[in-house]
């Protein structure tokens, strides 16, 4: 009886010192693959980085990741340039056909990122509101993006949708006709912006969104000095 009480124990043992083995493998192996998986997206998002990159005091693996996302995932530049007619160089827009297409994808470095394009009004003619234009993401010349944003109001801007520019603030009213959205729209929120899926992402992908968006060439703009969206490089 004795001797099978200590087998059995034994056998426990052995089965407890097996799986703490194969599970300490199994979870080493996908850290490794994870680790290897976002390797590739730095290299990647290093690679098709559309401008020239400052990666001087910055983190080149969140700078890699943050491309990757920007112009690998999500296409920022779609919205963030001034539309399509400017999204891409003459010869770069893969839309169109040779010999106006050159057979080779190249964005526009004078509008990447900068902002203004113009998505038009929300509301139906007799009560259309303002029109919603995107903003310029590029750093100013504090070096900080989207106008010298600090990383915490990139991030809630990024989880809540607010518009920290207030650039829509008001409700549209008989008095009020500028700077305004129409009923039932939150003007305090961003429209357009698909902030409501951005809000489920990982703060460590919207840090390297802003450690990217921190590294790209300023455009100034918009080119009114007096317009609180003015970004300026100088």
């Amino acid at each position: 009886m004795k001797w099978q009480i200590e087998y059995k124990l034994g056998m426990i043992a052995a089965t407890a010192a097996v799986t703490l083995v194969v599970g300490t493998l199994y979870t080493s192996g996908l850290k490794a693959d994870d680790n290897q998986d976002e390797e590739d997206k730095v290299e990647r998002g290093l690679s098709i980085a559309p401008v020239p990159l400052n990666l001087n005091g910055k983190d080149r693996q969140l700078v890699g990741l943050g491309s990757y996302i920007v112009n690998g995932q999500i296409d920022c530049n779609g919205c963030h340039s001034m539309g399509p007619q400017t999204e891409f160089a003459p010869s770069g827009n893969p839309y169109l056909l040779p010999p106006i297409f050159s057979g080779k994808k190249q964005i526009n470095q004078a509008t990447y990122l900068g902002g203004g394009r113009d998505f038009g009004p929300l509301g139906p003619p007799d009560n259309p509101g303002s029109h919603i234009m995107s903003r310029n993401l590029t750093p100013d010349k504090t070096g900080l993006p989207e106008g010298g944003r600090p990383f915490s109001e990139f991030l809630q801007i990024i989880r809540t949708g607010i518009d920290l520019d207030k650039q829509h603030a008001a409700t549209c009213s008989l008095n009020v006709t500028t700077n305004c959205v129409p009923f039932p729209f939150d003007g305090t929120k961003l429209q357009i912006m698909p902030w409501p899926a951005f809000q489920n992402m990982t703060d460590h992908d919207l840090e390297a969104i802003y450690e990217y968006l921190s590294a790209i060439p300023c455009i100034e703009g918009p080119m009114d000095p007096t317009n609180p969206l003015h970004n300026d490089c100088h």
